[in-house]
């Protein structure tokens, strides 16, 4: 199976009408800072041919196989072996400094579900692995097998809204000493036989929760996505458009807060007018978070619990 056949982008028409307006002009950049297998970016490239792409991923796997999806465009894409939060320093080391458009597709690229020795899937047995970049950083067997309990509890508590964390987890701490995790078919199968009856008769797979968590904690995903927002921001230039698509609350409810705040006034309260330093720097192109149709979700069940945002750049900060 080719690239596209295995990576349906979500929402891309919606993606490309948000961001159209700032990448018409000849010279216009723009970033997508979760290449995946480019589906995005190629689009981005077709529809937009005045304009240069830039692509980065934490994954080597991923970029090797954007590069052939992409290598049709020869320059126009430059491709970077980078975690998102990095986007100031790539931009830098580019000559770069402002860009017209942004663009984050978050969570679990189909590359990495779909490859089941990367550990992603709780559906079928593999390594507990669940790096997005296997060159570097812990797995998720050595959190499993290692973290203290009390990191273990906030860990499914803050990052897979797991109600049962400290069921789950003395159930964890009572295996690993004996035989340490490696597998996710075992994982699956304590957090079953942990759960009590009327937990596992909502919400689907009852281990979705706990590898959610465990993804999260293992990349880093909030923290990084925590300073990628802000600094996606802050490069647009004046007209830079931003798409972030989430697919969980704890993802949307920080990429809302960012672009929220970008868009409301600082100025204290009681001033007759304005100055310009206070004034938004954004403007909110969705209203609230948009969902994919129900004609997209028919044809791909991955763009479900998708979730997009909006916002144009529409000033500079005074200093």
């Amino acid at each position: 199976m080719n690239t596209n056949e295995r990576h349906v982008p979500v929402m891309l028409r919606r993606c490309l009408d948000l961001l159209a307006p700032a990448l018409a002009e000849p010279g216009a950049v723009v970033v997508d800072c979760t290449l995946g297998m480019g589906g995005h970016s190629e689009a981005l490239l077709e529809t937009f041919p005045a304009a240069r792409l830039i692509g980065l991923d934490r994954d080597p796997q991923a970029l090797d196989l954007a590069a052939e999806r992409l290598a049709a465009h020869g320059d126009r894409a430059t491709l970077v072996h980078a975690v998102y939060d990095e986007l100031p320093d790539v931009l830098a080391r580019l000559g770069t400094p402002r860009v017209q458009g942004v663009l984050f597709d978050l969570g679990v690229s189909s590359l990495q579900l779909d490859e089941a020795e990367r550990g992603f899937a709780y559906a079928q047995d593999a390594p507990l692995d669940m790096r997005m970049d296997q060159t570097r950083g812990i797995s998720a067997a050595e959190v499993l097998n290692t973290y203290p309990p009390g990191d273990l509890v906030r860990i499914l508590r803050t990052y897979g809204e797991e109600k049962q964390a400290r069921r789950i987890v003395e159930a964890v701490v009572r295996e690993r000493d004996a035989h340490p995790f490696d597998r996710s078919a075992r994982l699956v199968e304590l957090i079953r036989d942990a759960l009590p009856q009327a937990a596992k008769r909502t919400g689907g797979n009852p281990a979705k929760r706990t590898f959610q968590a465990l993804r999260i904690e293992v990349n880093g995903e909030l923290p990084v996505l925590e300073r990628a927002v802000p600094a996606a921001v802050d490069a647009l230039a004046v007209g830079g458009r931003i798409a972030v698509l989430s697919y969980h609350s704890l993802e949307d409810r920080l990429v809302k807060k960012v672009l929220a705040a970008g868009a409301t006034s600082t100025a204290p309260a009681g001033l007759p007018v304005v100055p310009e330093r206070y004034q938004p720097r954004l403007k909110l192109l969705t209203r609230g978070a948009e969902l994919p149709a129900d004609e997209e979700i028919a044809a791909n069940r991955r763009a479900a619990p998708a979730r997009l945002r909006g916002a144009e750049r529409i000033r500079e900060v005074q200093e």
